[in-house]
């Protein structure tokens, strides 16, 4: 199994309206935050099916479909990332050298489908591990879809009941300017509350009145709706 015969795999599944469905829905038009991105036209369910042979790819090989200009090649080598990242099987050296590549070729994880499926098991996985600074330098990037990895990556930690680091890089991330990082902030604060309900309130009573609307929507979903209130009525 090679990269090349994995991208000849969904080229077979190749559909011209889909594939401009795709790019309308990923913003990729002039000015857009996926301009010039290059859809196949192939469903996840499809490309999922097509990835499960190539499961056991290499990472030199996972690079080379993280350099291709096609969308859904880019997602493949991410969900391969994802589950060798996830397997307890895979080796202590294989996961440094996703995490690695991961961060290496960021360049190419550069739309928010991309970064949400393989930040929680390949980056937040090994951090569980192997905790340092990285979320901290993502979180601080000028590049809106490293500091989306930087949130996104706290699932890992929020999956084995930590909910420290999701609050530390949503605090971070409070004031960004961007509404797909408002949208990624404000999903994991909601799953944060599900581990820490007490924390959540305790952040939303220092930052709701001032967080992005969208944020706040968002990280109030699971909340009561007389409490909901409460906290749309600080928002801004």
């Amino acid at each position: 199994m090679t990269a090349e015969r994995l991208v000849e795999d969904l080229v077979a599944h190749r559909s011209g309206d889909a594939a401009r469905g795709m790019a309308r829905y990923f913003k990729t038009g002039p000015g857009e935050y996926g301009e010039g991105d290059v859809f196949l036209g192939v469903s996840v369910p499809t490309m999922l099916a097509v990835v499960k042979p190539f499961a056991d790819l290499p990472p030199e090989q996972i690079e080379v479909l993280l350099e291709s200009p096609l969308h859904e090649v880019r997602a493949a080598a991410l969900a391969i990332m994802a589950r060798q990242a996830s397997l307890r099987r895979t080796r202590a050296d294989r996961r440094r050298e996703l995490f690695d590549l991961y961060l290496r070729r960021h360049d190419r994880i550069n739309n928010w489908d991309l970064v949400d499926r393989a930040a929680r098991d390949v980056v937040g996985g090994y951090l569980l591990a192997h905790p340092d600074d990285t979320l901290t330098l993502l979180a601080r990037s000028p590049v809106l879809w490293e500091r989306r990895t930087a949130i996104v990556a706290t699932l890992a930690h929020l999956r084995a009941g930590d909910a420290d680091q999701t609050f530390r890089v949503a605090e971070l991330l409070v004031g960004d300017c961007e509404d797909l990082i408002h949208k990624a902030v404000g999903w994991l604060l909601r799953e944060a509350g599900e581990v820490d309900p007490a924390r959540l309130l305790a952040f939303l009573d220092a930052r709701a009145a001032t967080m992005p609307r969208t944020m706040l929507r968002s990280a109030l979903e699971r909340l009561d709706p007389a409490v909901r209130a409460h906290y749309l009525a600080l928002g801004r």
